[in-house]
């Protein structure tokens, strides 16, 4: 993975040419030596997947179950495989 920096003063180039410089790394875009934006290569991501990487409440939520597993515990992976198994699906509960 490559970083480039390029101060803000000197970004003259399009955003869509910088997107397609990226490649698999990222581009950091500073003012006075200090990053503001970043134009970061997603491969294998969608629109959602960002939009809630970045949503305060949705990552409120996400620390807050992680906090909680850490308290309190969980079920293991083969245990809710288990549950799962033995829970019918909704074609089953279908006369």
């Amino acid at each position: 993975m490559s970083t480039r920096t390029v101060e803000l003063t000197e970004a003259t180039q399009s955003l869509a040419e910088y997107a397609q410089q990226v490649d698999d790394g990222v581009i950091i875009v500073t003012r006075n030596g200090r990053p503001i934006a970043a134009v970061v290569a997603l491969p294998n991501t969608d629109t959602e997947t960002v939009t809630l990487s970045q949503h305060p409440q949705f990552l409120a939520i996400i620390e807050r179950s992680r906090a909680r597993q850490a308290q309190e515990g969980g079920i293991s992976n083969a245990e809710m495989r288990r549950r799962f198994s033995d829970t019918p699906t909704l074609d089953e509960t279908r006369p």
